[in-house]
C-alpha cells in the first residue's frame, strides 16, 4: 500500500535550517508529482512546495520563496525539503502528500518549531 514517512523535524532557533525528508513506497515514486504542507496550530493545512515527476518543475508558496527548496531522488524515492532562515511562523507540522487516481495520500507529519 502507499506509505509516506517523513522525518527531519525539530526545534531549531529562527535563522537556522533544516532538511525534511519524505520516503515513499507503494507507488511508482519517479512517475508521481510530490508537495510539502503545513499546518500550523489553529491554522488550515497550506501548500509549501511542489516538484514534478522529473523534478525538472517546482512551485512555492509566496511566505517560503528563496528560503525553502524542494527536491527528490528518484532512485531513493524520496522527496526533500530544505529549509533555511527559519522563521518563528514557519512552526508548524509538515506533511508530505501525493495524489494517485485522485486520492490524496498523506504522511503522518513531522514538527518543525522554530523557538529561541
Amino acid at each position: 500500500q502507499v506509505q509516506l514517512v517523513e522525518s527531519g523535524g525539530g526545534l531549531v532557533q529562527p535563522g537556522g535550517s533544516l532538511r525534511l525528508s519524505c520516503a515513499a513506497s507503494g507507488f511508482t515514486f519517479s512517475r508521481t508529482p510530490m508537495s510539502w504542507y503545513r499546518q500550523a496550530p489553529g491554522k488550515e493545512r497550506e501548500l509549501v512546495a511542489g516538484i514534478s515527476s522529473g523534478g525538472g518543475n517546482t512551485n512555492y508558496a509566496d511566505s517560503v520563496k528563496g528560503r525553502f527548496t524542494i527536491s527528490r531522488d528518484n532512485d531513493e524515492n524520496t522527496v526533500y525539503l530544505q529549509m533555511n532562515s527559519l522563521k518563528p511562523e514557519d512552526t508548524a507540522v509538515y506533511y508530505c502528500k501525493t495524489v494517485l487516481l485522485l486520492r490524496n495520500y498523506w504522511g503522518q507529519g513531522t514538527q518543525v518549531t522554530v523557538a529561541s
